[in-house]
This record gives structure tokens, sequence and C-alpha cells, in this order.
């Protein structure tokens, strides 16, 4: 059954797919000045488009998380969204927001950027990932908490599932470990210490939350799998990914002069971290196997098997590679961790974003699913995607073990520069895949005006 408040999700995801573009049009433009300095200097420096570049993947993915939340609460809770106008309203300040913040990057100086939004009354500017000025950091609050007290609202006047749980501790996990962008101590090591508590406990932590109740949601819709059978593997997963990951943050602990008994608690627990994962793609192929009835959104579908393989092989697999410690002695820091950090993000939170996506809108626009023909654009944009994303991750992969033995192994170490010649047909390769990469993303949003006959969404 739909409701009519599910509709505020559509604003949220077209803003999310727009900025989405914005990203990957930066990371072509870092991966030009990778392997050409001068491209676009002075106009856009290094640093400020990996600024823009990364900023911009953690806001359209919290876009893309609260559409889905909008989505998904009134059908799981069988009743109306608290309140839609608040909904919108956070929608827009926080569409101003973020775009206000992005064109302070590109067009003010980062240090007068910071002098002219109150860095000096509370220092939280600086550290990677967490460059949000001041004000921004505090709208981000602000807009996070109206989101929890409508989707919390919504679930405390409704049924409750254990999707709806398992997504709204997800959420509140995500705005209360934000918090700990605004402790930024003057000490480095306990900066980093706790720099971890937000960047990790997202996305080896809550954020896993997140995607597994946005996957179980999905399957369910697309399956007609039995509710109990799906939510007992939800609890397996969200199980596994809470007591690995949060004891795997020690990972990071490592070399930057944390205790010692980090190297084991961090190598022990991130070595499981993969387990999650692969029960999430076991989870997601066995549903589809067991499904009672063919969906019309085959893309849907794809999606979300597609969601489960890459984000095994991402965050799983490719973080396997590097977790133990004395591995990472070598690899910390390398383009090892850059082809992690790429496909883990890819198979784990764009893809079930865009798997969400993928199905709600068409019911949002009045339809089961989108035309054939539209479908058979939206795979093919899913290949182009997948494939370009591995690719990129074989390059990087590549170019960190080059990069890990001429620099860091060799018996004649390289200085850092030399070593960065060394690798750049690798950077090259990486360009032309992220091209690739561009073009899936423009066949995907293409895909979305395509006509032809579709079926009616059930009421």
């Amino acid at each position: 059954m739909q409701y009519k408040s599910q509709a505020v999700a559509m604003p949220y995801f077209i803003a999310a797919i727009g900025l989405f573009v914005g990203q990957i049009i930066f990371g072509l433009i870092m991966g030009m000045q990778y392997v050409v300095g001068d491209f676009l200097f002075p106009e856009i420096p290094f640093n400020v488009a990996r600024m823009v570049h990364t900023n911009l993947l953690i806001v359209w993915l919290l876009f893309g998380f609260m559409g889905a939340a909008y989505y998904m609460i009134p059908e799981e809770a069988e009743t109306e969204l608290y309140s839609p106008k608040l909904a919108l309203a956070m929608f827009w300040i926080f569409l101003v927001a973020g775009a206000a913040t992005i064109l302070g990057y590109l067009l003010v100086p980062y240090a007068t950027l910071a002098e002219m939004t109150g860095n000096d009354i509370l220092a939280t500017m600086g550290r990677e990932f967490l460059e949000q000025p001041l004000v921004t950091k505090i709208g981000i609050v602000i807009v996070a908490l109206a989101f929890l007290f409508n989707i919390t609202m919504t679930s405390l006047k409704g049924r409750k599932t254990a999707i709806s749980m398992v997504l709204l501790l997800g959420l509140w996990g995500l705005a209360i470990f934000f918090l700990f962008s605004f402790y930024n101590p003057v000490n480095l090591v306990r900066d980093k210490f706790y720099w971890w508590w937000v960047v990790h406990l997202w996305v080896e932590g809550v954020w896993e939350l997140i995607l597994g109740a946005l996957l179980a949601f999905v399957l369910i819709k697309v399956t007609g799998v039995d509710r109990e059978v799906i939510e007992k593997w939800l609890y397996v997963i969200i199980t596994l990914a809470l007591v690995t990951g949060i004891i795997g943050t020690g990972h990071h602990y490592y070399w930057i002069g944390a205790p010692e008994y980090w190297q084991w608690w961090g190598s022990i627990f991130s070595a499981l971290e993969p387990l999650p994962f692969f029960a999430m793609t076991v989870f997601a192929f066995n549903m589809v196997n067991r499904r009672r009835r063919e969906h019309p959104n085959r893309a849907a579908v794809l999606w979300a098997l597609g969601t489960g393989v890459m984000a095994f092989l991402g965050a799983g697999v490719w973080g396997f590679l590097h977790t133990l410690a004395p591995v990472n002695y070598y690899t910390h820091g390398s383009q090892i961790t850059a082809a992690h950090g790429h496909m883990a993000f890819y198979g784990a939170y764009v893809m079930v974003v865009l798997t969400i996506i993928s199905y709600a809108m068409p019911i949002l626009r009045g339809r089961a699913a989108n035309s054939n023909k539209s479908q058979v654009l939206e795979m093919w944009a899913f290949w182009l995607m997948t494939i370009a994303m591995v690719f990129i991750t074989l390059f990087l992969t590549a170019a960190g073990i080059l990069q890990v033995w001429l620099q860091r192994v060799s018996d004649t170490p390289m200085s850092f520069m030399a070593a960065q010649d060394q690798v750049t047909l690798f950077y090259w390769m990486r360009e032309w895949a992220g091209v690739m990469f561009f073009i899936g993303l423009l066949v995907y949003v293409i895909s979305f005006f395509v006509k032809g006959e579709t079926q009616p969404a059930k009421a």
C-alpha cells in the first residue's frame, strides 16, 4: 500500500543523483591532476577538488539515506509520515547549506572560510572528511535531529518492524557519532583516536545497519519471501557488523601512537569484518532464488544482488587485503587504501542507495516499474559503472603494490614523488576507467526519462 506522504522522498532522491554527478566530475578532475599536475590550477587546486569530491559523496549519500527513510518508514509503520512539511523544509535547508558550503570551498581560500565561519570560536575545521565549517556542522545536526524526530514519531504511532527498528538504530547512530566531529583536541594522537569514531563507526558500523535495512526492505518487496525469514537474516548480519565493526576500529590505531594491544585487537576483529558482507551476499542471492514472484522491476533486483557482491569484494576482500597489522605496516596510506575505499563505498553505500531509488522512483511516479526500454538502459548503466569500478580498483591496487615496493620495501627506497612518477601509467588507466564510470552514470540518469509501456502501481 502506498502512502501520500512517501512523495517527500522524491526530491531527496533527485538531489542525491544530482550531487552524485557532481562528485564524479570532481573525481575526474582529481584523477587528471594526478597525471597533469597543473590541470585547472590555480582555479581548482588538488586539495580543494579532493575536499569537494569527498564531501559531495557524504552529502549525497545522506540525501539518499534520508529519502529512503521517508519512503520506507510510512510503509513499514503503515501510517502517514508525522510531518511531510517538516521533511520538505529540512530538504531545502540541507540542500542550500550543502551548496553554500561547496561554493565556499571553491570560491574562498580555506583559511579565510575558517575565519568567516567562526572556527576561532570552536575549531572543528581542517580534518579530512570533516572539513565542513562550524556553521555547516551545526546545520547538519539541526537537520538530522528534525529528520530523526520526524521518522521516530512516525514509527512510534504505527507498526514496529525489525527493518524499521534497525534503520532507526543506524540513523540515530549516524547522528550521534557525527557529534565527535565537534571534538578536536590539540593532541594529534587523541585527535585521530576520536576522528575515527566518526569516520570508521559510520562506514564500518552504523551505516552497515542502514545498508542491511534498505536491502532487506527491497528484497521483501521484489521477492515476496516471508518477512520473518528476511528479518532473521537481518539480525545475523547486523550482529556480525556491530561486533566486528566496533572493535575493528582498532585497525586505524596501529601507527598513531595508541597502545600496542590495538595491533592484536584491530587485526583479529577487522579480519572478521568480511563476514557480515559475505552474509549479505548469501542473503541477497538466497532471497532472490526463493522468490515467490517475478517482480516487473528487474533493474532493482539486479542492483540488490550487485550490492551484496560488490560490498563483499570492496569492503570485505579489499579491506582484508591490508587490514592485518604486519601488512598494514607497509601499505598504510598507499594507493591500496584508495582502491579499498573506492570499491567499498561504491559496493556498500552507493549501490544500496541506487537500489532503493531504482525500486521506489517508478512507484512514486505512479507505475510498478519503469518501461522495458528504460530498464534495459538502467541495467547497461549498472554494468558500465560496476565494471568501471572494478577496473578503477584493480588499477589503484596495482599502483599501490608498486608504490609500496618502490617506496617502502626496496633495498634502495625511492622518495614519494619519484615513486609516483613510476606509477603514472596506472593513474592514466584509472582516469579512463573513471570516464567509463561517468558515462554509466549519465546512462543511469537518462534511463529515467525514457518512455514506454509501463504497469500501473498497485494502490
